[in-house]
């Protein structure tokens, strides 16, 4: 079974799309634990808050340098260090007696999923031809979107009939079963050449990218005073210092190989990527506050509308996969922004004083259509002609932007919903708020007719590196 099992390609994605699941499945499940942390731990909310951003900021601030220790090193190799981190640490924080405790051995947990998330894709890259990637990225983006769906109901689920410790705990079994198929399905393959890890590199992207995500995530706690922007400013001037670093560094294995923004595509989807990251989480945001807050539905209410968008935002998703080896890539990003465009201005017509819920329904199924042709094929074309020994770094920078746009998005949806100075935004507001998301979704629109049109994967002609890689152990 295990010899038939290893390097059949279909059960590699079995495995990474549970590992990517898990990994998303986190950020989402701890919400809904936090009254009963804060009471079991005396804690504050501040420091249970804290517990849920220490997860996303190791994980934002160590993607880049994860994607590229599975090039250097073997992905499979740190797939399987990333999984044993993040499912030790569960452990750890199912059993922490501490606030302390637990802030840290989250910390560690989102540091376990940085090593693994970007093999996630790299992986895939490896395991499928060029002519069926699109359909394994489909399939894991369904994945993950289903987790956003599923985290709360999840979390409620544990935290009901359990106790908020399992919402950490039943990540052990899981972690064991996925370290188990994992050593059974991936490959190690590979060459025997020594890599030297960019150091400097690594402590600079790390500093930069924890600097700019505390800054942005954590700016409306601290009422975006002096503070923080000055750390936003040291983050911005290290991240020139890093950029000047790995120009000198080209030539000696970067971090961060130059030579992967000279494919026009991988550059112009990592714009992208930030523009449609902003967008769909700033439009998740307003839409959670529109329902619960302006018009009063209700959490049940509310809650069934965001599903329908997510309902179709999954169920789409392997089609819009499927469709991207057959439909220039970039034709479906335009309607994916499209669908986005039209699925706001409809919301736009129904938001207003006595609207009911009923009205919003076909708004969330376009959105949530439209969502399924945006972040799928968009890894397609970004991933099409990079080098597979490349594919780690590549896939780490990618998922990195995504996270810059998504904490950017959260953070001006947050300071543009707060303008008004009240406690609930008026109608007025949350309009204005739905007609700037139409301006982002275009401008995404523009920035995704930018990329060129995709050769055939046997055709394609890979970006030079400015030093030949031997492939790594995987």
């Amino acid at each position: 079974m295990t010899t038939r099992l290893r390097g059949n390609p279909w059960a590699i994605l079995a495995v990474l799309c549970l590992a990517y699941f898990m990994s998303q499945l986190d950020i989402a499940v701890l919400a809904i634990a936090i009254p009963d942390i804060v009471r079991d731990l005396d804690a504050s909310l501040d420091q249970v808050v804290w517990a849920l951003s220490s997860y996303i900021l190791a994980l934002a601030a160590l993607l880049i340098t994860a994607g590229r220790l599975g090039d250097l090193y073997g992905r499979r190799r740190i797939f399987l260090l990333g999984v044993t981190v993040f499912t030790v640490f569960s452990l750890a924080g199912g059993l922490a007696d501490s606030p302390t405790q637990l802030i840290a051995a989250r910390a560690i947990q989102g540091v376990g999923a940085a090593l693994f998330v970007p093999q996630t894709m790299a992986l895939l890259v490896e395991a499928f031809p060029p002519e069926r990637r699109g359909m394994a990225l489909g399939i894991r983006g369904g994945v993950g979107g289903s987790a956003a769906v599923l985290g709360p109901v999840v979390g409620g689920l544990l935290v009901g009939s359990l106790d908020w410790r399992w919402v950490f705990l039943v990540n052990i079994p899981i972690g064991v079963v996925m370290l188990l198929l994992a050593a059974a399905t991936i490959p190690a393959t590979g060459g025997r050449k020594e890599h030297r890890l960019d150091v400097g590199g690594v402590v600079l992207a790390t500093a930069f990218l924890l600097l700019l995500a505390f800054g942005v995530s954590q700016g409306a706690r601290y009422s975006w005073n002096a503070g923080i922007w000055a750390v936003i400013a040291a983050g911005l001037v290290l991240f020139a210092v890093f950029l000047a670093q790995q120009r000198r560094r080209q030539d000696r294995e970067p971090l961060v190989p130059f030579a992967l923004f000279r494919d026009r595509n991988f550059a112009v989807m990592n714009v992208f990527s930030v523009v449609v990251s902003l967008t769909v989480i700033g439009l998740i945001v307003v839409l959670s506050v529109t329902f619960q807050s302006v018009l009063q539905f209700g959490a049940w209410r509310a809650g069934l509308l965001l599903m329908v968008a997510s309902v179709f935002s999954v169920a789409f998703d392997p089609v819009a996969g499927k469709l991207s080896e057959k439909v220039e890539g970039k034709h479906l990003l335009f309607f994916g922004m499209a669908a986005t465009v039209a699925g706001l201005l409809w919301t736009f017509t129904q938001v207003r004083a006595g609207a009911g819920w009923a009205g919003l329904v076909g708004p969330m199924v376009v959105v949530g259509t439209g969502n399924a042709f945006l972040f799928t094929p968009l890894a397609t074309v970004a991933l099409h002609r990079v080098r597979p020994e490349s594919a780690g770094g590549a896939a780490g920078v990618l998922v990195t932007s995504m996270q810059i746009g998504s904490m950017v998005g959260t953070a001006v949806m947050g300071a543009v919903l707060q303008e008004g100075g009240g406690t609930v935004p008026t109608v007025g507001t949350i309009r204005d708020v739905l007609l700037l998301l139409v301006g982002t979704a275009g401008v995404g629109a523009l920035v995704c007719l930018a990329a060129e049109r995709s050769a055939k994967p046997a055709d394609a002609a890979a970006p030079a590196e400015t030093a030949p890689t031997e492939a790594a152990p995987t």
